[in-house]
């Protein structure tokens, strides 16, 4: 059957002399594998610069349930960026997505939900004129939603510790060194509360948001066994 559908880029490896296998979050059939056959010469009918990650394609493919890697029979631009692949900042976030998203979502079918929170957030880094240094970590709190494991607002107030390991606040520490202190506590909880067009206004330090994004990055390897490490964060410190 021919697969027509929105599709989000995850990653792309060289597959042959001439073509490609790409990883896509599709709308209709979740993430797929798909061939793009002589992407890589002089006379491809699909450009290749549509392949780079977090790329917002329209596909047709040959698909078949259960088949591994389908074939692209086209493909072209859904969205068309203009600031993300121009600005090195925008650019640094977008691989950063690419790589989370890469390693965390298995999905092989439909969930529209989670292409709409990808795309919206793709849509926001290339328009926002608004600082975009608490972007990431924001993604990282809602896709955590998706995968089945977000933060929950705490029933208690005042001074809380947050358990990595079970995912809870507590007014009292856990019994390990797994865990956000009271203040990072609190700077979670003001990024899981805040929309993303108001994400800028919250106030973080360099080594706050450093210290964040370890302790976010921590949080998704204990609760997803194939989260691997990820390498994107040194760009992003190099850049922002």
């Amino acid at each position: 059957m021919l697969l027509k559908t929105r599709g989000i880029v995850f990653r792309t490896v060289k597959y042959g002399e001439t073509s490609v296998i790409a990883d896509i979050f599709t709308e209709e059939k979740g993430l797929c594998s798909f061939i793009g056959g002589g992407v890589r010469s002089a006379k491809a009918r699909m450009p290749f610069n549509l392949f780079q990650s977090m790329t917002v394609v329209d596909l047709v493919a040959y698909h078949r349930e259960g088949s591994g890697a389908n074939r692209l029979k086209e493909l072209r631009a859904a969205e068309v960026w203009r600031a993300i692949p121009f600005d090195i900042r925008r650019g640094a976030v977008t691989l950063f997505m690419a790589e989370v998203c890469r390693k965390s979502i298995q999905e092989e079918e439909e969930h529209s939900e989670l292409f709409d929170f990808l795309l919206g957030h793709l849509r926001w880094l290339d328009v926002t004129p608004h600082p975009i240094a608490n972007l990431h970590l924001h993604f990282l709190l809602g896709l955590s939603g998706f995968l089945g494991f977000q933060p929950q607002n705490p029933e208690e107030s005042g001074e809380l510790f947050f358990d990595l390991k079970d995912g809870m606040f507590s007014p009292v520490p856990p019994p390990h060194s797994l865990l956000l202190e009271p203040d990072q506590s609190q700077q979670m909880l003001a990024l899981l509360e805040s929309p993303l067009e108001l994400v800028h206004e919250i106030q973080f330090t360099r080594p706050q948001r450093k210290a964040l994004l370890q302790k976010f990055l921590q949080f998704y390897q204990l609760h997803l066994p194939s989260f691997k490490t990820v390498n994107t964060p040194e760009i992003l410190e190099m850049v922002m």
